[in-house]
């Protein structure tokens, strides 16, 4: 039958073969263009907030530590306590938005985020810029599966491919062009002008939600499961926490050792509750699809490739080519851009050449703009080295993640799109947190193996600086008299070759990848059902 939900038009489909009590009780599949045109435009602007404020405050590290006399640590806990409340959080509340319905989770969502976010502008203390930071993460797990769930349950056939794709280019590249803005403010006015970008997008993404987001729930089979979300909660926080922290305490670390263990422990009672319990949180066995396990290995390592490059890619920019912040992340923006624009055309790839064979051209050219990074940078030759580069793998991202998404959220059926959008989005947060420590411990080896031959008769004391980083050893050139061209030409060269092997290790990384998905990745994708949850093999 057809019911009138605000201004939406939407075909009611009943589930398990009865009809719902309540309109809003059962999938809803949205009929008018421009009803879903106003779905999209809300669920974009809501995301966009949420994933500019996963990079935003980098750019002003050095503010917050001087307005809260705040040691580096502080400063990275407040810029980091945000997304490991949201990788955390996100399956638990991914869950909720399927069972107590999409709109109110993204109502709340939008209020909690924009309460935290303006409470965060005007903190006087560190104790209360934390506690900002962690609700803003709440909020922000609340609002984030909803903006994709709410996509793949009600938008139809090719329409729901092509607000995958628009789903997947604010997601992809969202975070540069935030951070670009970011930068822009604390350039223009001061860092606590920062929030005023994901306020202003939440404002007018909850004056838009109440009317344009249709408040589509599915029947709950069974009792919410408490243990499961508590387990899965210090899993990611746990795998969060490491991978952060480890690069700087070491692997060997007690605090990251013991962190893992409880991540490690926390994993396998995950992994028998669910399935022992008849309403588990995620039926792990899901994970036997070809759409849920090749799209989430995919994500992981092309999300880790794209922190790990932005990570090489400032140090570069600002220390070596001597740019300010803003400028580095404006030399970021033609990955962002070409990554978006590929996110738009991959539907129609997808739909002409199907699912694998798109991830799988992704993937290719993703591993060879690695490759011409790896082959054209030099110190010397500055931008126009990696500019060739970037355009490739931004394409070639771009094209391998829509795909991806979709064969994620068509592997579980309608009664669990919000877990399947928190897969899909965990799956990003901890491939970026990997990415960092993976590729960033090869830069640090890198370097280090390959500065040490170049500092043989320098002063003990710039050998030693030179031997911590890049940075460290441009900061002792500015007073190293005669030494001073030597010691940064060695330190930019051996940042280069360091810079090289993470490269080389990403082209590896994606030729195991483009094998697996070949092997693995569904041919075509169907959109979900509860009675199907598997594309063409």
């Amino acid at each position: 039958m057809v019911e009138k939900q605000g201004t939406d038009t939407v075909d009611v489909v009943t589930v398990g073969g009865g009809a719902a009590t309540e309109p809003d009780a059962a999938p809803a599949v949205v009929t008018d263009p421009r009803s879903r045109r106003a779905i999209l435009l809300t669920v974009s602007i809501a995301l966009m907030a949420v994933v500019a404020s996963v990079s935003g405050l980098n750019v002003a590290q050095p503010h917050l530590a001087a307005t809260f006399d705040a040691a580096q640590g502080t400063v990275l806990w407040i810029i980091n306590i945000y997304t490991l409340t949201l990788a955390a959080l996100l399956l638990p509340l991914g869950a909720a938005g399927d069972r107590w319905g999409r709109r109110p989770v993204l109502v709340l969502g939008l209020v909690i985020f924009g309460v935290a976010n303006i409470t965060a502008a005007v903190a006087p203390t560190v104790e209360l810029m934390l506690a900002s930071r962690l609700l803003a993460g709440a909020g922000a797990a609340m609002i984030m599966p909803v903006t994709l769930s709410v996509i793949t349950s009600t938008f139809p056939g090719e329409a729901r491919s092509r607000a995958i794709g628009v789903w997947t280019a604010v997601a992809g590249g969202g975070g540069i062009v935030g951070m670009y803005l970011s930068a822009l403010l604390v350039d223009v006015a001061t860092w606590r002008w920062l929030f005023a970008l994901p306020v202003v997008l939440t404002v007018v993404a909850l004056a838009s939600s109440v009317t344009a987001v249709p408040n589509s729930r599915q029947p709950a089979n069974g009792r919410y499961d408490i243990l499961g979300a508590v387990t899965s909660v210090v899993v990611a926080v746990g795998l969060t926490f490491a991978l952060h922290e480890a690069p700087a305490l070491g692997w060997a670390h007690p605090a990251i050792l013991v962190t893992l263990g409880l991540a490690v422990a926390a994993t396998g009672a995950f992994v028998a509750w669910e399935l022992h319990t008849p309403a588990p949180l995620l039926d792990v066995r899901a994970f036997r699809s070809r759409g849920l396990s090749s799209g989430s290995v995919l994500l992981l390592v092309l999300f880790g490739v794209q922190a790990g490059i932005s990570l090489v890619l400032y140090p570069y920019f600002q220390v070596v080519l001597g740019w300010s912040g803003l400028v580095a992340t404006l030399g970021l923006m033609p990955l962002a851009l070409l990554m978006m624009a590929a996110s738009g055309l991959a539907p129609k790839a997808s739909l002409r050449f199907g699912t694998r064979t798109t991830m799988a051209a992704g993937l290719a050219l993703a591993g060879t703009g690695l490759a011409l990074m790896a082959l054209l940078v030099s110190a010397d030759g500055g931008y126009l080295t990696v500019l060739p580069g970037l355009i490739v793998l931004g394409l070639g991202t771009g094209l391998a993640m829509t795909p991806s998404t979709e064969a994620i959220t068509s592997a579980l059926p309608d009664r669990q799109q919000g877990v399947a959008s928190a897969i899909n989005d965990l799956t990003r947060e901890l491939g970026a947190a990997l990415g960092i420590a993976l590729l960033g411990g090869l830069l640090t080896a890198g370097y280090q193996s390959a500065i040490a031959p170049r500092l043989e008769g320098l002063p003990g004391h710039l050998a030693r600086a030179a031997n911590e980083g890049v940075a460290n050893a441009f900061v002792a050139g500015q007073s190293a008299g005669p030494f001073a061209e030597r010691l940064m030409s060695a330190a930019a060269d051996a940042f280069v070759t360091g810079w090289q092997q993470a490269m080389w290790v990403g082209v590896a990384l994606a030729g195991a990848l483009f094998v697996f998905v070949l092997s693995r990745a569904p041919r075509t994708v169907t959109a979900p059902s509860d009675s199907s949850t598997e594309g063409t093999a």
